[in-house]
């Protein structure tokens, strides 16, 4: 019959180290304790259950039916316990299975590639999905995991971390400046082969409207009347390398290419991005690691193409 209920896990521990190896002696060394600690861990368990679990013999301390008894017991604590250790560590809720990312197409095929290749070489199990579009996906409504943005999450319940500015320019390629000539201010544009979008995003529409704030002198670029038109940023940065016309892309992108040149540099169109998801997928250890991975990839690519970008918004 149980006496006390309260028993310590330290004295479950011993009893099951004494029942392996034997002997008080064997399981303090196992265990980092003095002889007399542990003896003292199996005399309180006695106490506390009210049953002799050990006896002394010629080859040790021989267990007793009862301490037979209480070993399946013990055996399921110690699992347990050691299934809380491995939780408090971090090694339950290993970072596998599949996170959904919603991002632009320029930004899915330009820059993300290697950050996600990083991810799964460090976590092999980790599964990505990407929706590439320039439309909003809803994270309250699980469309996607995690978001990179272009336009600041207004949603609630939303977590975010500012990216950068990944500034714009108009760009043409060496060979497109050699036929046609390098324009000298936007007037000039009307005389040259434009490359820009259909149907204005969210993305695009915010720049504009940040842009035209903070530099009223700048001219409207809506103005522009582009030849070549496509919704698709990832389309028009083919075009523009195929020497099709001058056209908006990103300064960090155009600077990795040889081929491609700023043109009108002191147009400068900021386009600040964030990483958000929802504040619930805090507890997912995948989405934590995609998350943070996002962060620290997207900031570098940053730093390294674009060094003179604005490290804060303006």
């Amino acid at each position: 019959m149980t006496r006390n209920r309260d028993i310590s896990w330290d004295f479950y521990r011993t009893f099951l180290s004494v029942l392996s190896d034997g002997s008080l002696s064997a399981a303090a060394r196992e265990l980092g304790i003095t002889q007399p600690t542990a003896g003292r861990h199996i005399g309180a368990l006695e106490e506390a259950v009210g049953f002799p679990l050990f006896i002394r013999s010629p080859h040790g301390l021989m267990p007793t039916e009862a301490a037979l008894a209480l070993r399946p017991y013990a055996e399921n604590l110690a699992a347990t316990t050691a299934a809380l250790m491995r939780a408090a560590s971090g090694e339950v809720g290993k970072i596998e299975g599949t996170v959904r990312i919603s991002a632009s197409d320029i930004i899915g095929v330009e820059m993300l590639p290697p950050i996600i290749a990083a991810m799964q070489e460090v976590h092999p199990r980790l599964e990505i999905e990407l929706s590439l579009s320039d439309t909003l996906e809803d994270l309250l409504r699980r469309e996607a995991d995690i978001a990179i943005r272009m336009t600041e999450p207004q949603q609630d319940a939303i977590v975010m971390r500012y990216i950068g500015n990944f500034r714009l320019g108009f760009h043409a390629t060496r060979d497109y400046l050699a036929r046609a000539g390098a324009p000298k201010s936007m007037e000039d544009l009307n005389h040259h082969r434009m490359v820009g979008f259909d149907r204005k995003t969210p993305f695009i529409r915010a720049a504009i409207q940040r842009m035209r704030s903070l530099d009223p002198d700048i001219p409207d670029i809506e103005e522009i009347s582009f030849e070549i038109r496509a919704d698709s940023n990832l389309a028009q940065l083919a075009m523009i390398r195929a020497s099709a016309g001058i056209g908006v892309c990103q300064i960090g992108l155009a600077r990795k290419d040889p081929r491609l040149v700023q043109v009108l540099p002191k147009v400068d169109i900021p386009l600040h991005t964030w990483v958000a998801m929802h504040e619930n997928l805090k507890t997912s250890p995948r989405c934590r690691a995609v998350f943070s991975a996002l962060v620290e990839g997207l900031k570098g690519h940053l730093k390294e193409t674009d060094p003179g970008a604005p490290p804060k918004r303006r």
